[in-house]
């Protein structure tokens, strides 16, 4: 009774609240991970899967994959996808919180209608950035013709390069708003005293964008940066939908690759391991992320 009463105190009370989450995350988030860990080092695949036969093959799924061209061009896909939408939709983010950090007329109804891309449903997105992309029946290649900068229709999801900036537009599209509103929420937390102190000191825009505003906006532009990486690196149902991972495996990322080789080759083991190094490249990031916010709050 004495233990139950402890359990039950005012300081305890806090973890009792985190309880029903922490169990949760153990049974739908930590258990799948841990299984998923034990099933890389396994030679799992659909023949032996049916038998119950399980062998622990240790690190040959890993260097296996290594030597696998689709693998490789897999992680080099995701690299560069990421880095490049990260690139583009961050400096137009960043302009446009610039810009409706302004007052004027319409200014909060116009930034609320460019939430809008980042609320819709990423599949739907797909689905309207391939229509759009469409060789035959597609706005882009209707407009190019209209305007004769084009003779033929240009086959953007069906050719490795092209189909590769078709998804990076989308996910740009995505990504805009995401940059926009945590960097305006980053403006908002900057004095005005600051700006009319240096106005009166005789400093131009140009010097107070890069001595105040990029100087206090740093914790900011590190979360939306790291952030913004670990969303992109581990996407998966955009590239589902405008490419599965066509053509010739050109867009593959680790994701798609993972299910790939999981549910279509039915090779679980290495597929496992493709997504475990997908969680260890994640996690690295994160472990990252917490150092600088940790860094952060204790400057």
């Amino acid at each position: 009774m004495n233990r139950i009463k402890k359990i039950f105190r005012y300081d305890n009370v806090g973890m009792l609240f985190v309880l029903p989450a922490f169990l949760y995350m153990l049974i739908f988030v930590g258990y799948p991970i841990v299984r998923n860990i034990i099933l890389s080092f396994q030679d799992v695949d659909a023949g032996n899967l049916v038998r119950g036969t399980k062998n622990f093959i240790m690190f040959a799924n890993y260097s296996e994959l290594f030597k696998d061209g689709v693998f490789r061009t897999s992680l080099w896909n995701t690299l560069r996808y990421t880095v490049l939408c990260l690139v583009f939709q961050f400096i137009i983010g960043f302009i446009l919180a610039l810009f409706f950090n302004q007052r004027f007329t319409l200014a909060k109804p116009v930034r609320g209608i460019l939430l809008v891309p980042w609320m819709i449903p990423v599949t739907v997105t797909a689905l309207m950035f391939k229509l759009l992309f469409a060789t035959d029946i597609g706005v882009i290649n209707y407009i190019l013709r209209s305007l004769h900068i084009i003779s033929k229709n240009i086959e953007w999801l069906t050719t490795p390069g092209s189909a590769m900036f078709a998804l990076i537009c989308a996910n740009v599209w995505i990504g805009i708003p995401f940059n926009m509103i945590l960097i305006s929420t980053g403006l908002t937390t900057i004095p005005k005293e600051l700006y009319e102190s240096a106005s009166i000191d005789g400093a131009n825009k140009v010097q107070t964008f890069f001595h105040i505003t990029l100087p206090l906006l740093k914790p900011t532009i590190e979360s939306v940066l790291i952030l913004g990486f670990i969303y992109t690196f581990k996407v998966y149902d955009l590239v589902y939908v405008m490419t599965s991972g066509g053509p010739v495996n050109s867009t593959h990322m680790l994701s798609t690759y993972s299910y790939k080789l999981s549910f279509e080759m039915f090779k679980y083991s290495k597929g496992s391991a493709v997504a475990n190094v997908l969680l260890v490249i994640l996690l690295i990031v994160g472990i990252f992320y917490i150092k600088v916010t940790t860094d952060g709050e204790e400057d």
